[in-house]
């Protein structure tokens, strides 16, 4: 081997074994706070590793499905509602006044 690529790599062997361990000191410092302010693990493809099956997290989608539906229904009567109002504004005007009249004609009969 050629003396000057030796020295070559001997001179940027230091730096390349800092850059080393500095990406995995941020690795292990990334895990050890994911640990402690507990976030799962993930694995290559971020799947947890362990995932959280706790009663607490079953009783909160239990709460979020049930405001799920409860907004969804209230959804489905707005949209009704929103109907409604859509056929009257929609509606011929001189057929809503003349029902109106009509209505008027009744009372003072």
């Amino acid at each position: 081997m050629d003396p000057d690529k030796v020295a070559f790599i001997l001179e940027i062997m230091p730096y390349a074994a800092l850059l080393t361990a500095i990406g995995v000191g941020g690795w292990v410092m990334t895990t050890w706070m994911r640990i402690k302010n507990g976030y799962p693990l993930e694995g290559t493809w971020g799947n947890a590793l362990h995932p959280k099956t706790d009663r607490e997290a079953v009783e909160r989608v239990k709460l979020l499905t049930n405001e799920n539906a409860e907004l969804r229904a209230e959804i489905g009567s707005m949209k009704d509602r929103l109907a409604n109002v859509e056929r009257i504004v929609t509606d011929d005007s001189h057929r809503l006044t003349n029902e109106i009249e009509a209505l008027r004609d009744k009372r003072t009969n």
